[in-house]
C-alpha cells in the first residue's frame, strides 16, 4: 500500500467552506469524534497542480513521456473509462489506532448519557477537536492610516503544529487500479516534495507542510519511505 504522510510546520487551516454562527468565520473539516482531517479530493488537487508545474518544465522533447505518467496518475480533462485517474487519494487522517482508541471512549461515554440523562460525560467530541485546535483571528489593514480596517475582523480555527517531532503526522492512503510504474512514482514523489503549503490561508503563512511519499506492506513489515526512490529517472532529462 503506499501513502502520503503530511507533518505539520505550522498551524494549518483544512477548510470546509463554512464557519459557525456567533463563534468563528472559518472551521476546520472535521469527524463526528472532533478529528481534524484534510478531504482526499483537494490532496488530489493540490498533488496535480504540483506536477503539472513540473511536467510543463521539462524539455518539450522528453515532456510526453512524464505527460503519459501525469494523466495515469490524476486523469485528464473530460476523462473517458480509459483515460481517467488511476489513482485514488483517501482523506488524510491522524492515525486510526488514536482515532479508534477516542472513539471507543467516546462512545462509552455516549452510551452513559443514554442510560442516564444526568451523567456528565468526561470527554465529548467538542474536548478533542479543542485539544488539537485553536482559534485565531485576523484583521485587514487600511493602507492609507495603518489602522485595522473597519469590519474586517474575521476568526478562523487552525489545526495545531505540535513542536514535539515524534508528534503524529497526518496519513492519505494512495489506490492504483493497476501496479505504478517507476515513472509515475517518480512523478508522484517530486510532486509530494513540492507540496509545502496545504489549506485555507496558504498564502497568509498558514499550512506550511513536509509531505512525503510511503510504501507499506504489513506482511512483510516493510514501511519504507519512498520519496526520492525513483528521482533516478528524471537523469535522463539532462
Amino acid at each position: 500500500m503506499y501513502a502520503i504522510k503530511i507533518k505539520l510546520l505550522s498551524d494549518t487551516t483544512f477548510g470546509r467552506g463554512d464557519g459557525v454562527a456567533g463563534l468563528i468565520d472559518s472551521e476546520v473539516e472535521h469527524d463526528r469524534y472532533g478529528f481534524p482531517y484534510l478531504r482526499g479530493r483537494t490532496l488530489k488537487g493540490l498533488l496535480s497542480e504540483e506536477c503539472d508545474n513540473l511536467v510543463i518544465l521539462i524539455p518539450e522533447s522528453q515532456r510526453q513521456r512524464w505527460l503519459e505518467a501525469r494523466n495515469t496518475l490524476f486523469g485528464e480533462p473530460g476523462s473517458t473509462d480509459k483515460t481517467m485517474a488511476k489513482m485514488h487519494v483517501g482523506d488524510a487522517c491522524l492515525p486510526s489506532d488514536l482515532r479508534e482508541e477516542v472513539a471507543f471512549q467516546l462512545q462509552k461515554e455516549e452510551d452513559k448519557k443514554r442510560k442516564d440523562q444526568c451523567y456528565k460525560p468526561s470527554v465529548t467530541s467538542t474536548d478533542i477537536l479543542a485539544s488539537l485546535t485553536a482559534i485565531r483571528q485576523q484583521t485587514a489593514i487600511d493602507p492609507e492610516d495603518g489602522a485595522p480596517a473597519e469590519h474586517s475582523l474575521r476568526s478562523f480555527r487552525v489545526v495545531i503544529r505540535d513542536p514535539v517531532d515524534a508528534a503524529p503526522s497526518f496519513e492519505a492512503p494512495l489506490f492504483f487500479d493497476e501496479n505504478p510504474t517507476p515513472e509515475m512514482l517518480a512523478l508522484l514523489g517530486v510532486g509530494t516534495l513540492a507540496l509545502r503549503r496545504i489549506g485555507s490561508g496558504r498564502n497568509r503563512g498558514r499550512g506550511h507542510v513536509q509531505c512525503t511519499l510511503h510504501y507499506r506492506d504489513k506482511s512483510k513489515n516493510i514501511n519504507e519511505d519512498i520519496t526520492r526512490k525513483f528521482i533516478n529517472c528524471f537523469e535522463v532529462l539532462k
